[in-house]
C-alpha cells in the first residue's frame, strides 16, 4: 500500500505492507531516536507524536498515518535540546536508550501543562521504560527544568 505523510515537516511517500508497524516505518526512513524496547506498548521508548499527540509507534500501523502528521525526537531538536541537558546533569542517561522516550513524553506534557507538580510528572511518565536509573534523575532533570524555565519566563527572556 502506498501512503503518504509528514515525517519532521518533510513530504514522506512510500510503499508499505499494510502489517508494517509505524515504528519500523520511522525507523527506515532514518529517525533513528524511535526504539523498540517491550513490544508490548508499555515501554515508552517508540513514542512518536501522530499530529501533534503522543503515541506508541510499536502498537501503531504505518497506513493509520497516511495524510498525516508524524514527529519524532530528530523534528524536535531545538524543542528537545535544552530539556535534554537537564537530564543529562542528573546522571539520568546511563546508558541513553530511553533517553528519546521520555524526552518526547516530557514534552508531550509540557505541552498540556507548562508546570505541572510533581505527582503529575510520576503519572504522566509512569509508563516509561528505564533499567539504569530506577526514574529519580529523570525526575530531578525535569524539576530542575521547570525551576529553570520560572525564572527565565521571570526574567522576561
Amino acid at each position: 500500500m502506498k501512503i503518504s505523510m509528514m515525517l519532521n515537516e518533510k513530504k514522506v511517500t512510500a510503499e508499505v505492507d499494510v502489517d508494517m508497524l509505524l515504528l519500523d516505518f520511522v525507523r527506515s526512513q532514518g529517525c533513528y531516536s524511535v526504539k523498540r524496547g517491550c513490544e508490548t506498548a508499555n515501554c515508552g521508548l517508540c513514542t512518536v507524536f501522530l499530529d501533534d499527540k503522543p503515541v506508541l509507534s510499536c502498537s501503531t500501523l504505518a497506513v493509520r498515518a497516511d495524510g498525516r502528521k508524524v514527529t519524532t525526537l530528530e523534528g524536535l531538536q531545538e524543542e528537545a535540546e535544552e530539556f535534554g541537558a537537564f537530564i543529562a546533569d542528573q546522571g539520568a542517561e546511563q546508558c541513553g536508550f530511553c533517553n528519546p522516550g521520555f524526552i518526547m513524553n516530557a514534552i508531550a506534557l509540557f505541552r498540556e501543562n507548562p508546570y505541572p507538580s510533581e505527582e503529575e510528572i510520576k503519572e504522566y511518565l509512569s509508563g516509561n521504560l528505564c533499567r539504569c536509573s530506577g526514574y529519580e534523575g529523570q525526575l530531578r532533570g525535569i524539576l530542575a527544568f521547570l525551576e529553570y524555565k520560572k525564572a527565565k519566563e521571570q526574567k522576561g527572556e
